[in-house]
């Protein structure tokens, strides 16, 4: 739980400091910009190559299709709700995000522990380092939409818990169940990443931070991708 809390803390100190201080469009943007690359590392690297040396690639195949069509889902019934220009949704589709990608891959740390793997520090950093950014561009989007810092902050509060405790599930799932159920976990968490990262994550940095989203995306991606090889 400890791991847990340590990996999924950064959600909350993001929306810290979206919340203590006012960030320019731009660098929202460039913020998001990189933290996509993240995670596009995230997916490839962590999530996909490992599910797929666990459990094979039908297995993973699965869990792809079942994560891509739980936050394509949930994303409808957010923006139902009030949309991503209104104060009802704000920011709520990359909170979204981080709770469907969170969960499933906190708990990949649990069943690593279960394994008697320990703890890669790879996957500690590139999951605190690609927090931070969906962290702070979706609760500066609900402080721009009128919401108060408190709620803002008790939201993040919320899902820092719950991924928090994926850690502690995933280790009692993978000693029931044993650890080729990471490969589904894993391919899960690649799949609702990649449809949040199309539809909700890079549109919004290339439009708030224009023609340098690209190049700051890479840096991301380098970045998290350098980390991935620390194992």
């Amino acid at each position: 739980m400890a791991w847990g809390a340590l990996a999924g803390s950064s959600l909350l100190i993001g929306a810290l400091l979206a919340v203590i201080r006012r960030w320019p469009g731009a660098l929202i943007g460039g913020v998001l910009a990189f933290g996509a690359g993240a995670l596009i590392s995230g997916v490839a690297y962590d999530l996909a190559q490992e599910g797929l040396q666990q459990s094979g690639p039908l297995v993973v195949t699965v869990g792809l299709a079942l994560g891509a069509m739980s936050f394509y889902l949930a994303n409808r019934v957010v923006h139902r709700i009030g949309g991503r220009d209104r104060a009802g949704g704000a920011g709520l589709p990359l909170a979204l995000g981080a709770l469907l990608d969170g969960i499933p891959e906190q708990a990949v740390l649990g069943i690593g522990l279960a394994a008697g793997q320990g703890v890669s520090v790879a996957l500690l950093a590139a999951i605190f380092i690609s927090n931070l950014p969906e962290a702070i561009g979706s609760a500066s989007d609900m402080i721009s939409a009128g919401r108060s810092g408190r709620s803002v902050l008790g939201l993040w509060a919320a899902v820092t818990a719950v991924c928090a405790a994926s850690t502690l599930g995933g280790f009692a799932l993978a000693t029931v169940a044993g650890s080729q159920v990471g490969g589904a976990i894993n391919g899960f968490a690649a799949g609702a990443l990649l449809v949040m990262l199309v539809d909700e994550m890079i549109p919004e940095a290339r439009r708030k931070t224009g023609n340098w989203a690209g190049l700051v995306t890479v840096l991301g991606f380098a970045l998290a991708a350098g980390l991935s090889q620390l194992t």
